[in-house]
């Protein structure tokens, strides 16, 4: 059955670890990250972008493999199914498809318009019993062919935002999607500190976590971050995994060819990403 994520952030805040929201592509991907969630007792977050769901052939599709697959593997967990970065119409549709969680991602708006929309969003999600994610300041890099600098959120608007009653507030620190440029200069700590002091005790999320070092992610998590996602990082250990086997020739011995043969290296890696990251987000037996 899949939750709310208000409850796993609030338990996330007061004992001082993040759950992971790992960004979900397709069936092997969606059973990769419930099955090791489930393995290390952890709540888990799958996050579907705008596009992910589109791939996957709409978000009603999602939501059904979703919750047939946590009835059919024996999911226990807590597990909420959250769209990333959606628009106000995404939103719509994904609580229509059954959701548990939604962030609707305004920050390209003027911030009286994001203010007006999301007031809106979070009065249908509540009412719903859904959580709601909102965001101020762009995360840098591409997302769904969006593209932001990585700019660092005004604090004052981050108050505006959380005032509203969103669950969790995703707040640019200097983090980016995708890759790290080398000359990145990392995570704008005294600029997190400002967003904590204005906002209290709201949970806040870390967009962008492939790449950024375990201890700016460790310290990231003291000063208030409850929910980190990823989805490059799994992205790039499925693609090395699944060249390699290709590389090796394996393809080309017996039934090799076979889609369950041809991913099974790569789904392992995934697992073993989603493992290493619940660990070092401290999630494992907290579920």
């Amino acid at each position: 059955m899949l939750v709310s994520a208000a409850e796993m952030m609030q338990k996330a805040r007061d004992g001082h670890y993040a759950v992971g929201q790992f960004n979900i592509n397709n069936l092997e991907w969606t059973r990769a990250v419930l099955e090791t969630a489930q393995e290390c007792n952890s709540p888990v977050i799958l996050g579907v972008s705008g596009g992910a769901g589109k791939y996957m052939g709409g978000f009603k599709v999602v939501s059904a493999m979703v919750k047939a697959m946590i009835e059919t593997l024996g999911i226990t967990v807590p597990v909420a199914l959250h769209l990333d970065h959606g628009t106000y119409d995404q939103c719509y549709q994904c609580v229509q498809a059954g959701f548990s969680s939604i962030m609707f991602d305004g920050s390209h708006y003027p911030i009286e318009e994001n203010l007006a929309k999301t007031t809106e969003l979070v009065h249908v999600a509540h009412q719903l019993g859904l959580s709601i994610e909102a965001e101020v300041g762009s995360i840098g890099g591409e997302e769904d062919g969006v593209v932001g600098l990585g700019e660092c959120a005004d604090p004052a608007e981050c108050k505006q935002i959380a005032d509203l009653g969103v669950d969790i507030l995703a707040a640019g620190i200097g983090n980016i999607h995708g890759k790290y440029p080398e000359n990145w200069p990392g995570l704008r700590f005294d600029v997190l500190e400002q967003i904590k002091n204005a906002v209290g005790d709201m949970p806040l999320v870390l967009h962008g976590g492939t790449g950024i070092p375990e201890e700016q992610v460790k310290k990231a998590i003291d000063l208030g971050v409850c929910k980190v996602n990823v989805n490059t990082e799994c992205q790039l250990a499925f693609a090395a995994a699944t060249r390699a086997y290709v590389e090796a020739g394996k393809d080309l011995e017996g039934k090799g060819f076979d889609p369950r043969k041809l991913l099974a290296d790569g789904t392992k890696a995934i697992k073993a990403t989603v493992k290493e990251k619940m660990e070092l987000f401290g999630s494992v037996n907290k579920a």
